[in-house]
């Protein structure tokens, strides 16, 4: 039987190595004068130690089957194939509302618009946060 909770450890330590270890090929630097490489080895390094906790936990708890459910994975691809789409004719605004409402389909419990409307305005918020604090150069509007 396979363990959704060693297969999830294995697989944030699998993806912490994959963008982790060519980030030692930059410059690290230092907290002051940071590198290239430095905040890809911090965001790894936290992923792997995730992924370690996640993997230990999986042989002190209950393991849980593992199941795959194609449509979700579908419903969430086409989401954000949309978001891409719509971000790219019209704008990135209508796009992150459009792959919310589509996003949600894939959820298990009640389908809720009101929900996804609040979910819509907090990540069009973060987006409008990046644009303007950040001085990202994000088609918002």
């Amino acid at each position: 039987m396979n363990d959704r909770n060693l297969n999830r450890g294995l697989f944030l330590i699998a993806l912490a190595l994959l963008f982790g270890v060519p980030a030692f090929n930059y410059q690290i630097g230092s907290f002051a004068h940071a590198g290239p490489g430095l905040f890809p080895a911090m965001v790894s390094g936290m992923l792997l130690a995730i992924g370690i906790i996640t993997v230990i936990r999986s042989r002190f708890v209950k393991p849980i089957p593992m199941s795959v459910n194609f449509k979700n994975i579908a419903i969430i691809l086409a989401s954000l194939c949309t978001f891409a789409l719509v971000s790219t004719y019209v704008n990135m605004t209508v796009g992150i509302v459009v792959m919310v409402f589509i996003a949600s389909l894939a959820a298990s419990g009640k389908y809720s618009w009101v929900r996804n409307v609040k979910v819509a305005v907090v990540l069009v918020g973060f987006a409008f946060g990046f644009q303007k604090l950040l001085g990202l150069n994000l088609p918002l509007y």
